[in-house]
């Protein structure tokens, strides 16, 4: 495997992402601490994203909001606003392609590019012209930190040691001094559960994981990604994985005023169609839907309720729609209409393409009827917005809770927002 000799990749990470665009669309929130939740009317709920200013002053992201205010007491609270944030990501991702061609967006706030000889030879400079163009083309509220590397999982390591609004260059023959003095936490791959094991194994910190083997590593990880982490950490030109999809699905925390079965049901049904509408324009079938609903049986009392349906690689919203009926029907005598549903998520799983699909041999006329309907439907909502039609009741109560949800690790297309 090949060993670059110098920096190779930038990675770019946008500070407090959705709460920097909060403040550069509306001025009265600047240079003052925000944080974003998922809806308002309600303090049991968590910041999910928060400014400089509130992380100067100890909020966290994902924090509960009662702890947020306790150790900030002036934090002012957003609703999110995604549809913001998904516009947002596609002016800055065009202020920086007019600088530097990205090579891959890994989530709305992320993104790698690889370099040029030029951009090699003055990092410093490639990270003044990009900065420059985002404060030009979309606004100076919006900051982001970059670091360089000799590979993508370096470079995204060393992005994360001068935020807010960084700038860090790990040339290879500073990896290891660098690498050992981070903590397991800074380390993209190594998770809780990874920790606790390298501790049980005397590996208690970097420098003594830098200092294992290839098969080492394999070994404590159980698979190749612990040694594709070895050769990534020692600066070798590791190259991505091609993934594969496993599930298409959405999932919702629900407003205290809609916490019912009946909401939690057209709450799901929405979530279904948005997420089928996604699966099909990427051209997979399921085999499978899954519903997963948490619920409140008493005072904190907190249970759940999961289960599943076959559908045979049907990927129309009436076959889905039936299969949610069913999957809806089995909590019959389990969650009641006293019970508060705090939670839904749906889901579709056992995902095949095109030439892999078999389909129910008693189904196959009534399957390419409803799927043809599918596709007409979809194309009637994306050329003429929103949902001008849809199978059944699509109540803008349910809908206007249902938009682009707040997504950290795809960019949502201005479609999936109906």
């Amino acid at each position: 495997m090949r060993k670059p000799e110098t920096i190779e990749w930038l990675y770019l990470d946008f500070d407090g992402f959705f709460a920097s665009v909060e403040q550069q669309i509306q001025p009265e929130l600047r240079g003052k601490p925000i944080g974003v939740t998922p809806f308002r009317g309600t303090d049991y709920t968590i910041v999910i994203a928060c400014s400089k200013e509130a992380k100067a002053r100890g909020v966290k992201n994902i924090m509960p909001v009662p702890d947020a205010l306790k150790v900030c007491p002036e934090l002012i609270l957003v609703t999110q606003k995604p549809d913001y944030y998904r516009r947002a990501h596609n002016y800055l991702a065009a202020a920086i392609e007019s600088v530097i061609p990205i090579d891959v967006a890994k989530s709305i706030d992320e993104l790698t590019c690889r370099l040029d000889k030029n951009d090699i030879a003055d990092p410093y400079g490639l990270t003044l012209r990009i900065k420059q163009a985002i404060r030009e083309n979309v606004g100076e509220y919006i900051s982001c930190s970059i670091g360089y590397g000799a590979n993508r999982h370096l470079a995204k390591i060393a992005c994360k040691m001068d935020k807010p609004d960084g700038h860090t260059v790990w040339h290879p023959n500073a990896n290891r001094n660098r690498l050992s003095e981070l903590p397991f936490d800074d380390i993209p791959g190594i998770g809780g559960r990874m920790q606790k094991r390298l501790w049980e194994v005397g590996i208690t910190n970097m420098e003594k994981l830098m200092a294992t083997s290839p098969k080492e590593m394999r070994a404590l990880w159980g698979n190749v990604t612990g040694e594709r982490l070895w050769y990534a950490l020692h600066g070798y030109a590791v190259k991505a994985q091609p993934s594969k999809r496993g599930m298409y699905g959405h999932g919702r925390v629900l407003p205290p005023d809609m916490r019912t079965m009946r909401d939690a049901y057209y709450c799901s049904r929405i979530l279904l169609v948005k997420a089928a509408r996604r699966m099909r324009r990427d051209g997979y079938y399921p085999g499978e839907l899954h519903l997963w609903s948490g619920y409140r049986a008493g005072y904190k009392d907190n249970r759940s309720w999961a289960g599943k349906v076959k559908l045979y690689h049907a990927s129309d919203d009436y076959a889905a729609i039936q299969g949610l009926d069913k999957l809806w029907r089995q909590t019959k005598g389990i969650i009641d209409r006293t019970h508060k549903i705090v939670r839904v998520g749906v889901w579709f799983g056992a995902l095949v393409q095109r030439r892999d699909r078999q389909q129910d041999l008693f189904e196959v006329g009534v399957n390419d009827k409803w799927e043809t309907i599918s596709e007409s439907i979809d194309h009637l909502n994306w050329r003429y917005g929103k949902t001008s039609v849809s199978i059944g009741p699509w109540d803008l109560k349910y809908g206007n809770h249902l938009g682009t949800k707040i997504a950290f690790t795809r960019i949502p297309r201005r479609e999936d927002a109906m």
